[in-house]
């Protein structure tokens, strides 16, 4: 039974590490993409504009947070190395800032609207390989329930999560300055929020009601 129980848990993670690399990658190079085409090219010039997942590892967010979470079963939570915007570069800061912090997301229901395509795909091939349909359909199935929950989560209007840089960019300046004195302390409040249950209670429903979206999508 315990090895019936390690065999499950390696073939689970196997079929993870495309969508969550993928899904990660992507987030961040969205975000170098959209800032390049308003204006600025730090990301670019520094070599982030890359699908190469070595150059958006965090030690900290991508490795060491997540590692400790798991050790003391909290909910997983990390973060990839930021990819660098100059708003000061943006033809029109305020409003390019919006976009650019929007396109992470945006980026990820892309990805898993790829997902239930493939999923679509999959339920209905053929496949001469036993076990490969399986091991594919879990793919796409993680690969939509991870993009929409980094989406999601990303999208919460906590600076200095994406959702609290569009927030930003949204509000009036005297308020848009406020915001600027918690983004230090964001990271914190959202840990918080996490270890307290909180934040899984807002946006656990929402994964599930987006997933749904997506998997009738694919059942169509």
């Amino acid at each position: 039974m315990a090895d019936m129980d390690v065999a499950a848990t390696i073939q689970l993670l196997s079929a993870a590490v495309i969508p969550v690399i993928f899904g990660i990658t992507l987030h961040e190079v969205a975000h170098g993409w959209a800032a390049r085409h308003f204006g600025d090219r730090t990301a670019e010039l520094l070599g982030r504009l890359t699908l190469n997942p070595i150059r958006h590892v965090d030690p900290v967010g991508s490795i060491a947070v997540p590692l400790v979470l798991a050790f003391l079963s909290l909910p997983p939570f990390g973060w990839a190395r930021p990819v660098p915007v100059n708003p000061r570069n943006l033809r029109k800061p305020k409003q390019h800032m919006v976009l650019v912090a929007a396109a992470g997301p945006a980026s990820n229901f892309g990805m898993a609207l790829v997902w239930a395509i493939g999923f679509a795909v999959v339920i209905r091939a053929q496949m001469p390989v036993a076990g490969l349909r399986q091991f594919l359909l879990s793919m796409a199935q993680i690969g939509i329930y991870f993009n929409v929950l980094l989406a999601i989560f990303n999208l919460m209007p906590i600076p200095p999560l994406d959702g609290g840089r569009v927030l930003r960019g949204l509000v009036p300046e005297p308020l848009g300055r406020k915001l600027d004195v918690v983004e230090p302390y964001g990271l914190i409040i959202v840990m918080a929020l996490l270890a307290l249950g909180v934040l899984g209670q807002v946006v656990a429903p929402l994964v599930e009601l987006v997933s749904a979206f997506y998997f009738s999508i694919a059942r169509a």
